[in-house]
This record gives structure tokens, C-alpha cells and sequence, in this order.
């Protein structure tokens, strides 16, 4: 019984088994570069998704960046503005005794230290100078309010001043000259619109040491009296200047006067001929410069 079960077994189910088509697989392939080119596509992809990230966040980090620098140009792109309430050694330049207050557009004479030697105040807008401006400060010996706006200067505002050798208030607006201090060996008062009566009888009188007088291009109608024998320099052109007198420079009680420090007198400018005045230079070493016919 068991050899014909065996027997129908592989006459039956044999032939099946044979004639069942193979399974289709896909063959398993072993690469020995193939293998590294597929690990490199690999880390390429990863590399451009990597690439992409950077991008972004470089492209983030540039529009901040420019964010950043277009506010700074626009902070950069606004005017400073000149505080004028600022403490004077940040406000000016003090260097050594001296305070450099230059082109700063200041409106009055700012609080000084008191070892203050020499101060330029050049073209800013000052329109008046008071005696408290220098009360406390005996030490100057130079002032130069040269280009200002100046009107008015208070009776005594220099009269402290005992050291004082070099004042120039040149391009003002001065109608009348103050009271000088008295070591005074050089004064400019150039481009001004004083007048002769501006100016006191006595204004140079006691300055012996008075080397230097700039009063050109002014409105005078004479030349100021009583010159100080110290005098080298005297510039008067461009004035209004009409008259002089023998006494003007020389002695007419003295004929035998020289005034021997005087160098130069400019007068040109004005509409006096000073060939009708000889006399009035014959003290002079040399004769002044101007109209004379």
C-alpha cells in the first residue's frame, strides 16, 4: 500500500513541481567602484541640501548685515549738531595755556580757565563782550575776536587784562574802540565802522608800549591824536580821512622833533592829498603812503 502512494505521489505532483516557472528575482550585484560612486551620490545630495541651508542663512545673515549698515549710513547721513552748552575744554581745543574756540559758531565769550594765556576766537557770532567775560582771568596776553559779530564791548571789560600785549577785533561791527589796557604793543581793529568820534582824545595816550595800530578800513574823518611815541606801524587806509594837522605826527612847537621808531603809515584810500600837508610829515623818517597829487 505505502509503495503505491509513493509511487502515485511523485507520478502526479513531480511534474508539477518541474514545470513551475521560476521565481524572478533581481540578481544582488557587489560594485567595487560602482559602490563609491553611489556613497558619493549620496554625499553629494547631502552636501546641496547642506549648500541650500547655508545659502538661506547666509542670504538671512546679508539682509541683516545690510539692514545693519543701511542704519548705520543713515546714522552716519545725520548733520552733527554743535552744542554750544558743552564745558569749554570739550567745546574748544585748550592746549597749554592756550583755548583754540575757532569756527564753532559760539554766540558770547565762553567761561575760560583761569590759567588762560592766549585765546583765538576767531569767525564765530559773537555779538557783545562784558566785563564778566574776563574778570577773573588776569592772565591773558592775547585775544583774537578777529570775523565776529561784535557791537558793543562793555566800559572796563579789558581794564584786568594787566598782561595783555596782542588784542585784535578786526571784521566787526565796533562803532567806538573800549578802553585799552595798558602793556598793549599790538592792536587790530581792521574792517570795523568806527569813526573819529568813536575813538577818545586820550584812547593811545598812555599805551607806551604800543607798537602796532591797524585802523584801516574804517569810517574815520581824522587820524587819532596823541600817538604814543612807541608807535612803528600805523595803518590808516581807506578811511574817510580829509584833514591833518602839524601836531597830527610831528611838534609844531619842535622843529627839531624826529620821530624815529615810526616805519610806516599807510594811508592811501582816503580822500585827503597829502601833498597839501607837508608839514606834518617833517618829522617823519619816511613819508607816508597815499594820494599826494
Amino acid at each position: 500500500m505505502k509503495t503505491l502512494q509513493t509511487a502515485f505521489f511523485l507520478f502526479v505532483f513531480v511534474p508539477l513541481v518541474q514545470s513551475a516557472p521560476p521565481i524572478q528575482q533581481e540578481p544582488f550585484k557587489f560594485y567595487d567602484y560602482d559602490t563609491d560612486v553611489t556613497m558619493g551620490s549620496l554625499i553629494h545630495q547631502d552636501y546641496e541640501i547642506q549648500s541650500k541651508d547655508i545659502k538661506k542663512d547666509a542670504t538671512n545673515v546679508s539682509l541683516d548685515t545690510a539692514l545693519r549698515l543701511q542704519g548705520d549710513d543713515s546714522e552716519r547721513s545725520v548733520k552733527p549738531t554743535k552744542d554750544t552748552n558743552l564745558p569749554t575744554c570739550l567745546l574748544c581745543v585748550c592746549l597749554s595755556g592756550s583755548v583754540y574756540c575757532e569756527e564753532i559758531d559760539i554766540e558770547a565769550v565762553p567761561p575760560l580757565p583761569k590759567e588762560t594765556a592766549y585765546l583765538y576766537a576767531r569767525f564765530n557770532k559773537i555779538k557783545r563782550i562784558a566785563v564778566s567775560d574776563f574778570a577773573d582771568i588776569t592772565t591773558l596776553r592775547r585775544i583774537d575776536f578777529s570775523g565776529n559779530r561784535i557791537e558793543e564791548i562793555e566800559d572796563g571789560a579789558f581794564s584786568k587784562l594787566l598782561l595783555l600785549e596782542e588784542l585784535s577785533l578786526a571784521e566787526n561791527r565796533l562803532v567806538k574802540l573800549p578802553v585799552l589796557p595798558p602793556k598793549l604793543t599790538t592792536f587790530n581793529a581792521n574792517q570795523n565802522r568806527i569813526k573819529s568820534r568813536g575813538i577818545k582824545a586820550n584812547a593811545f595816550k598812555k599805551l607806551t608800549n604800543l607798537a602796532y595800530l591797524y585802523l584801516g578800513h574804517n569810517a574815520l574823518e581824522s587820524v587819532p591824536l596823541n600817538l604814543p611815541e612807541s608807535l612803528r606801524i600805523l595803518h590808516l587806509q581807506y578811511n574817510n580821512i580829509t584833514t591833518i594837522t602839524d601836531d597830527t605826527f610831528c611838534k609844531s612847537n619842535n622843529t627839531r622833533y624826529i620821530r624815529t621808531r615810526m616805519d610806516e603809515i599807510r594811508m592811501e584810500g582816503n580822500p585827503i592829498l597829502l601833498a597839501k600837508h607837508v608839514n606834518a610829515f617833517s618829522c617823519l623818517r619816511t613819508l607816508p603812503v597815499g594820494t599826494y597829487y
